[in-house]
């Protein structure tokens, strides 16, 4: 279990708390399994909640997504790797799904969709949008992934080169290596991740609206530009 946290002292103990009541479906196959916070240079109390919770806590200097979850991913010693970010509640059942997914060996690695908690109605048919297209093309979320820990390697982790959208550009590679296996990439959806809907409250509609049209104008080099990615790296909370 890999977790990268950036300033995440208001939710995080929440989330692991989610996470290891969920892990009990790793015990219950037989699994061993360890629970890796990557703190992505915090400067409040990240790092300390994350070791009072018992997580192994590993440092990124650099403030990147895909850095962090690599460099958690580089201190994980297990067959498959499971990134849940820092503001998601996953449940039992769950990763009873991921289990699954797993022992039938027709795949290698995948996602789940996502809920929130929210009665604007922009937001829901956004994110039932996001659900739709993430299962069709089978793009996983970046609030949760999961890889065969060999395939993450062969790919070389997530690319450094993007502050955002790194998770639909590891789904697409994941998908050509596991094609090439004979495998496949699965979205579970009966038990949706539970993540916060922070982003969707803290920034307005006409923000959203204008980074989106912004990239695709671009064609999407305002990925690679972390200023431009603010909404991932100006710190609200």
């Amino acid at each position: 279990m890999v977790v990268p946290a950036f300033n995440e002292e208001r939710l995080l103990a929440g989330s692991l708390a989610a996470i290891r009541g969920a892990m009990r479906a790793f015990d219950e196959a037989g699994w061993a399994h360890e629970l890796i916070v990557c703190d992505n240079n915090s400067s409040d109390r990240t790092a300390e909640i994350a070791r009072a919770a018992g997580a192994a806590v590993v440092f990124e200097p650099v403030n990147q997504i895909a850095r962090a979850r690599n460099a958690g991913a580089a201190r994980a010693s297990g067959d498959w790797l499971v990134f849940v970010d820092a503001d998601s509640y996953p449940n039992i059942d769950l990763f009873k799904e991921v289990v699954d997914a797993i022992q039938r060996g027709r795949c290698l690695g995948g996602g789940a969709t996502v809920a929130f908690e929210t009665r604007d109605l922009v937001v829901r048919l956004a994110l039932a949008f996001w659900n739709a297209l993430s299962r069709t093309r089978r793009w996983a979320a970046g609030s949760f992934i999961f890889s065969e820990a060999a395939a993450f390697g062969a790919l070389g982790g997530f690319s450094e080169a993007l502050y955002a959208g790194e998770e639909i550009d590891f789904s697409r590679r994941l998908k050509r290596l596991a094609r090439s296996r004979g495998l496949g990439v699965v979205i579970l959806h009966r038990h949706p991740l539970r993540t916060s809907d922070r982003k969707a409250r803290l920034y307005t509609k006409r923000e959203h609206f204008a980074f989106m049209l912004k990239t695709l104008l671009a064609g999407g080099r305002t990925l690679r530009d972390r200023d431009a990615c603010h909404v991932w790296y100006d710190g609200r909370r």
